[in-house]
């Protein structure tokens, strides 16, 4: 089985497809990470879910360091290490990215969407094809086919 998750830190892990992947695994099953810092936003939470995968014997591999932890020691030190190292890299980003969203302000520079409703649409060149196609009767998913735009949701 496939599961694709994105870390997010506004969820604990367990409220994630993460969560549920490990409640629904046995003993000796193999769950395989693309890297540490792919598992959860935190080193406290690394841990958990390692520490819950070592309980009820996972096999757990993770590619980019070509790592098998096997809930020894030393696996749980190298895990502890590259989580902490992780969760150093994001807050770096994370001030860079402060920093440079100052810095462009500082210098006049308008961020975010503007204010009010916009003065020209994307389709607005589209229109009169949009209005005859929705005059045929045809649905919204099939107009944005025929004038090949992302369908509305």
């Amino acid at each position: 089985m496939f599961v694709e998750d994105s870390v997010s830190g506004a969820k604990k892990w367990r409220e994630r497809r993460i969560g549920p992947l490990l409640e629904g695994m046995e003993e000796g099953d193999t769950i395989v990470f693309a890297e540490i810092s792919r598992m959860a936003r935190s080193t406290i939470q690394v841990l958990e879910i390692l520490e819950l995968c070592m309980a009820r014997g996972f096999n757990v591999h993770i590619a980019k360091q070509n790592m098998q932890l096997d809930g020894s020691i030393q696996a749980r030190i190298i895990a502890t290490v590259l989580g902490l190292a992780g969760e150093i890299e994001r807050e770096f980003i994370r001030l860079r990215t402060k920093e440079a969203l100052a810095a462009r302000k500082k210098n006049g520079m308008i961020l975010g969407r503007p204010k009010g409703p916009a003065k020209s649409l994307k389709l607005d060149p589209k229109r009169e094809q949009i209005e005859k196609y929705i005059g045929m009767g045809l649905s919204l998913r099939e107009t944005a086919r025929l004038i090949e735009a992302a369908p509305v949701p």
